[in-house]
């Protein structure tokens, strides 16, 4: 079974199946797998038949989708996985920030795609709670770099003070 990790650095069994933009309409009636990850247009053209299916269903954006186009419908998903199509494609970063600043997303958001081990402390940073990692990565070793630093000096969607009003209080 797949493997990914947490904010604790644990490495857990991950059920989910990713079902890919140009398949997934298809798939998604018919797949074995109770879990099922889909992308966004999938989930804004047939919720109602998705979330009536019986599965656990959750959504994933593209580094292209925006944070606003699944805030009204987001608390009805498993959770919300952020697509990195490559390690340079950084918007998912701020796409985290947003759903967890500007609209409240309190839930899961799995980060997808390119991730790499040196990317998950900037992760967590900005909101991101699991880390489905590229099969060429070992786990054990990625869960490190959830503390490969013990402090930020800036802002962050865990820590809202910056190290010098921290310093200060």
């Amino acid at each position: 079974m797949p493997k990914l990790i947490d904010l604790q650095g644990q490495v857990l069994d991950n059920p989910w199946v990713l079902l890919e933009k140009d398949t997934a309409a298809d798939m998604a009636a018919s797949h074995e797998s109770m879990h099922l990850i889909v992308p966004l247009q999938l989930w804004l053209s047939s919720f109602e038949s998705l979330t009536g299916s019986g599965k656990q269903i959750a959504v994933w954006l593209d580094s292209d989708e925006t944070a606003g186009s699944i805030a009204d419908s987001a608390d009805k998903a498993a959770f919300i996985a952020l697509n990195f199509p490559g390690f340079m494609d950084g918007r998912a970063y701020s796409t985290a920030v947003a759903l967890r600043k500007h609209h409240g997303f309190t839930g899961e958001i799995r980060a997808i795609g390119d991730v790499l081990r040196d990317q998950l402390f900037y992760m967590r940073r900005c909101g991101f709670s699991t880390f489905d990692l590229k099969d060429s990565v070992k786990l054990e070793d990625a869960c490190k770099g959830l503390k490969d630093f013990s402090t930020s000096y800036t802002s962050t969607t865990e820590e809202p003070l910056p190290l010098f009003k921290r310093k200060q209080a």
